[in-house]
């Protein structure tokens, strides 16, 4: 079976299981409400690790939320790490509650992947896009264009997953990994790119359009 078609994300499995053993062995001893708390903790991870199916957008130009969340911030700055020009980044902020299951924001190429090591201070301070731990994709879009997502540790988060490999073809919507237990996703985009979202509103991975590019102009 595919495992991006699992119901719940691979990487949670044995977290469920673990929890779900530890609620039986209590409950077979007959300690009640202790098998009560850990009933409910594994319904928690079950839930946490929740992996829907989503309606993924069609339309090349198209750039769809890798994540679940809140946008935090849409901001046109100089983004001086990777790609090294000025691009708009939008924010998108996932709270212990929201799907956790990232996907690809536009079909392409994976350029480039840079793991960095950081702080794991609260994912939804402005800060944290350049302190935190986090993963960065580079991806060539079928259009020509370059753009860049980052999965960004957060303060409870401790883990990031992302199965992508250089070089790898990918589709809109994609999964392509997760991060555990509160975190946020940086997206940037071209500057002349026509933003669809604002500070404040909540979107949906794989399945919100965040912006769209055109290529008609570019050389």
């Amino acid at each position: 079976m595919d495992r991006n078609r699992l119901p719940i994300a691979a990487e949670g499995i044995p977290f469920v299981a673990g929890a779900g053993a530890v609620f039986l062995l209590v409950y077979l001893a007959g300690w009640m409400i202790p098998a009560l708390f850990f009933m409910a903790l594994t319904l928690f991870i079950v839930w946490f690790f929740r992996n829907p199916e989503r309606n993924i957008p069609s339309g090349k130009d198209l750039i769809v939320s890798p994540a679940d969340g809140r946008i935090i911030a849409v901001n046109n700055e100089m983004e001086t790490r990777i790609l090294r020009k000025r691009l708009i980044r939008i924010s998108i902020f996932m709270n212990l509650f929201n799907v956790h299951v990232n996907r690809i924001p536009c079909s392409g190429r994976v350029s480039d992947i840079s793991y960095n090591p950081g702080r794991f201070l609260s994912a939804n301070r402005d800060k944290a896009s350049l302190e935190n731990e986090q993963n960065a994709v580079v991806l060539e879009t079928t259009g020509g264009d370059q753009i860049l997502f980052v999965q960004i540790a957060g303060l409870i988060a401790r883990r990031i997953v992302c199965r992508l490999q250089k070089g790898e073809r990918v589709e809109t919507g994609q999964r392509f990994g997760l991060i555990r237990f509160g975190s946020r996703v940086d997206v940037y985009l071209p500057t002349d790119a026509v933003i669809k979202v604002s500070v404040g509103q909540k979107v949906k991975g794989g399945e919100s359009i965040l912006a769209s590019i055109k290529n008609e102009n570019r050389s």
